[in-house]
C-alpha cells in the first residue's frame, strides 16, 4: 500500500520495515514475534514543519508481517524530554509515551520504548535470541557472556521492561550492544544494514561459543504410546477451565525422552514471550497409562498453588488468579501437548515452549545446571497489566470456541447450515460426507468466512473405517471431541410392496447404520476423554408421523430416535447428552429432494412439484417454512451447555405437525 503521509513514507521507516521482516523470518533471532526495533530520522509533515522521529514497534505487533502499520512514528524530542524523569510508574510513562505519538490512530507503542529513544544511535534491535538466553540462563550468566561476547558487550541482570531498564541502559556507557539477563540482547548502529549485521553477528557469536561447550544430552529409549488414548485425556485435563483444542508436536521428543526432562522443565522460562504467552511451567507426563496421566494433573496444581500462594501479595488489584491449567503437556514418546482456544494459538504455544524448553536443556548440557528466576519476577510479569493490554486486543472467545464437532452430511441442506452457524460460534470443525468436492468448498467457505479451524473427511459413514478416519481426523487435528452432529441421511419413496431389497437395505445402511458406526465409535472416544459430550441425532417429522409410500424412510428415522434413546442411557454415567432433533420439509440447498423424491412427493399430495415447499408450509400450525438455520439453531442448543440437563429429548423443529408430535 502507498502512503501519502510522510510519517508513512519515510526512507528510515522503510528501512525498518524490511530490517523488522528480516528479523522476524529467523527463529533463531525471535520467539514468536516478539522483540523490537526501531529507527530515527527527521521528517518534513503536511503542515512545513520539520519533526525528530522515531518508529518503533508497536505493542503485540508481529515483526515477521511487519508493515508501516506496524509501528508508531512518536516525537523524539519529547521522548528525550523524559529523560528528566528519575523514576516513572508504568502507568505514568505509559501516558507520558502515549503524548509523544505524531499520528492519530497509531498503534499503542512497545512498553519498551523508552529504552530505545534514550539510546543515541540511529537504529535499535531488540530480539530474544534463544543463544543469548542460554548465555544466562544459569548462575555464571555474567561471566560466561563476557566470556563468549568479550567485554565490548554490556551486562544487566535482570530487570523488567520499563522506566528503569531505559535509564540503566541509558547510562551503560560506550559498548556495542547490551544483553539483558533471561531476555535477550540489544543492539545499535548508524545504518539500518549495520545495525541488522550487529544482531546476526552477536548471536551467532553466542551460539558458536554454545556449541564448543555443548555435552551430549541423556536420551532414552521411549516407545510411542497411543496418541488416540493419551491425547484426549490430557486434553480433557486441560479443558477443566474452557475447553481448547490441542496439538501433537514431535519437534519436543529430543526433550520429552531426556532423563533428566523434569529438571529440564523446572529450569524455568527463558523469555518475556513465555510469561506472558503461557503459564510458567509445563507438564511432565512419566508414562501414558491412565493413572499417570491424573498424577501429571495432580502434581501440576499443586505445583501451581503453591507459585500463587507465595506471591499472592504481588497480585495487582483487580485482578484474578489464573486457573492452574497446563498449557503444554511434555509425554516421553510422543513429544509435547499444546493447548490454546484455536489451532493458532496451540500452535504459537507450542513455538514458545519449544524455544524455552530447548534453551534450558542446553544450558544443561553446556553448564550443568540452570536458574530460573525468581518466582515472583515471573508472577509479576505474568499478571503485568501494562503486557496483558496485548492479550486484551484479542476478540473474546465466541461461545463455541475450543469446542470440537463433528457434522456428517455437511456438505449441504441441513448439514451445512449446522456446519456453516456452528463456525459462526467459533467451533472447531470435522466435516463429514460422500461428496468431497461439496466439502471442500464447505471448508473453504468457512475458514474464509470465519476464520475458524476445519478439516473434512470425506466418504461413506456407513464403513467403519471411513468412520475410524472421522474420529481420527478429530483427535489428530484438534485433540478430541465434544459433539457430534449425525445429520447424513437419504430419502428413499416407494410403498413397501413396490421397495426392492436394496433400496430397503441402502436406506437401513445410510440412515441408520452409519449413525450408528458413528455413535460407537464418538461414545468410545468421549468415555476415554472423560469430559463428557453431546450428540445430536437428526431424525425427522416422520418417525412419529410416517407417510405413505415413505417407509424405508420413517421407519429409519425411527430407528434413530430409539438409537438415540438407547445412547442417552448408555452415556448418561459418562457424561454424554444424546437427543434428537426432528426437523420437516428443509428445502434450503438440500440434496434430500433430489433423484425424483421432490416429483414424488409432490404426486402422493396431488400438487406440483413446484408447489411443494409451500403445501409443507401450510399444513404446519405456524404455516412457516422451516429453514435449514431453524434446525442449525436447535442444534446448537442441545450441542451447548445452556441443555447441559436435557438427554433423551426429540426437539421438533417443524412448525408444528400435530402428527408428528414427540410421543
Amino acid at each position: 500500500m502507498k502512503h501519502t503521509n510522510p510519517l508513512l513514507r519515510a526512507p528510515e521507516l522503510l528501512e525498518l520495515i524490511e530490517r523488522t521482516k528480516t528479523i522476524g523470518s529467523d527463529t533463531s533471532l525471535v520467539v514468536f514475534g516478539g522483540g523490537n526495533t526501531s529507527a530515527k530520522g527527521a521528517v518534513t509533515l503536511e503542515d512545513g514543519t520539520t519533526r525528530r522521529v522515531m518508529w518503533i514497534k508497536a505493542s503485540g505487533g508481529d515483526m515477521a508481517t511487519a508493515t508501516a502499520s506496524t509501528f508508531a512514528p512518536l516525537d523524539l524530542d519529547m521522548i528525550d524530554a523524559l529523560r528528566m524523569y528519575e523514576d516513572l510508574t508504568d502507568e505514568e510513562m505509559v501516558d507520558l509515551v502515549a503524548k509523544t505519538s505524531l499520528l492519530a490512530g497509531a498503534p499503542r507503542p512497545s512498553i519498551e520504548t523508552l529504552l530505545h529513544g534514550f539510546m543515541p544511535s540511529k537504529h535499535i534491535d531488540h530480539v530474544h535470541a534463544d543463544a543469548i538466553c542460554a548465555l544466562t540462563n544459569h548462575p555464571q550468566g555474567r561471566d560466561v557472556t563476557r566470556e563468549a561476547l568479550g567485554d565490548e558487550w554490556a551486562y544487566v541482570e535482570w530487570l523488567r521492561s520499563g522506566f528503569p531498564l531505559s535509564k540503566v541502559v541509558e547510562k551503560l556507557g560506550d559498548y556495542r550492544g547490551v544483553v539483558l539477563a533471561h531476555h535477550g540482547v540489544i543492539t545499535w548502529a548508524e545504518t539500518s544494514s549495520e545495525c541488522l549485521q550487529e544482531t546476526h553477528d552477536v548471536v551467532a557469536k553466542a551460539q558458536e561459543f554454545l556449541d564448543s561447550k555443548a555435552k551430549g544430552p541423556k536420551p532414552r529409549s521411549v516407545s510411542a504410546p497411543n496418541a488416540s488414548f493419551v491425547v484426549p485425556k490430557i486434553r480433557a485435563g486441560m479443558s477443566s477451565d474452557s475447553h481448547v483444542v490441542t496439538l501433537v508436536d514431535e519437534r519436543f521428543l529430543d526433550i520429552a525422552n531426556r532423563e533428566d526432562v523434569k529438571e529440564v522443565v523446572s529450569a524455568g522460562v527463558s523469555s518475556a514471550d513465555h510469561m506472558l504467552r503461557i503459564r510458567p511451567f509445563s507438564m511432565v507426563v512419566e508414562d501414558s497409562t491412565t493413572e499417570a496421566i491424573e498424577q501429571a494433573f495432580s502434581s501440576y496444581r499443586a505445583t501451581y498453588d503453591a507459585y500463587t500462594q507465595r506471591n499472592l501479595s504481588l497480585l495487582p488489584d483487580g485482578y484474578e488468579l489464573f486457573p492452574g491449567v497446563p498449557r503444554v503437556a511434555l509425554v516421553p514418546g510422543l513429544g509435547a501437548i499444546t493447548a490454546g482456544k484455536n489451532v493458532a494459538e496451540a500452535r504459537m504455544v507450542a513455538e514458545i515452549a519449544l524455544h524455552t524448553h530447548r534453551v534450558a536443556a542446553q544450558v544443561i548440557d553446556c553448564f550443568g545446571r540452570g536458574e530460573a528466576m525468581p518466582d515472583s519476577e515471573i508472577f509479576r510479569f505474568e499478571y503485568w497489566p501494562m503486557e496483558l493490554y496485548k492479550l486484551s486486543l484479542k476478540p473474546a472467545p465466541k461461545s463455541f470456541t475450543g469446542r470440537v464437532v463433528v457434522v456428517t452430511g455437511a456438505a449441504s441442506g441441513i448439514g451445512r447450515s449446522v456446519a456453516t452457524h456452528l463456525a459462526a460460534l467459533g467451533a472447531a470443525l470435522v466435516l463429514a460426507d460422500i461428496d468431497e468436492t461439496g466439502l471442500q468448498a464447505v471448508s473453504a467457505e468457512l475458514i474464509g468466512s470465519h476464520g475458524v479451524d476445519v478439516t473434512i473427511a470425506p466418504g461413506d459413514q456407513s464403513d467403519s473405517t471411513v468412520v475410524e478416519n472421522t474420529i481420527s481426523r478429530a483427535i489428530d487435528t484438534f485433540g478430541g471431541l465434544d459433539g457430534v452432529v449425525l445429520n447424513a441421511g437419504i430419502a428413499v419413496a416407494g410403498r413397501l410392496t413396490d421397495l426392492t431389497a436394496v433400496e430397503w437395505e441402502r436406506a437401513l445402511r445410510v440412515n441408520l447404520t452409519s449413525a450408528f458406526l458413528l455413535t460407537k465409535a464418538s461414545m468410545t472416544l468421549m468415555m476415554n476423554q472423560g469430559m463428557g459430550g453431546s450428540l445430536v441425532f437428526m431424525a425427522s417429522k416422520n418417525a412419529f408421523a410416517p407417510g405413505e409410500g415413505f417407509g424405508a424412510y420413517s421407519v429409519t428415522k425411527a430407528g434413530l430416535v430409539q438409537m438415540m434413546r438407547i445412547a442417552a442411557i448408555e452415556g448418561g454415567a459418562s457424561g454424554i447428552r444424546s437427543n434428537a432433533l426432528n426437523p420437516d420439509a428443509v428445502f434450503d440447498n438440500s440434496q434430500l429432494w433430489a433423484g425424483g423424491i421432490r416429483e414424488e412427493r409432490a404426486a402422493a399430495h396431488g400438487i406440483e412439484p413446484e408447489d411443494l415447499e409451500s403445501f409443507y408450509a401450510q399444513r404446519n400450525i405456524l404455516h412457516r417454512n422451516v429453514r435449514g438455520q431453524d434446525v442449525a439453531a436447535a442444534a446448537e442448543f442441545l450441542l451447548g451447555d445452556v441443555s447441559s440437563r436435557t438427554t433423551g429429548a426429540v426437539i421438533p423443529v417443524d412448525g408444528g405437525v400435530v402428527g408428528g408430535f414427540p410421543r
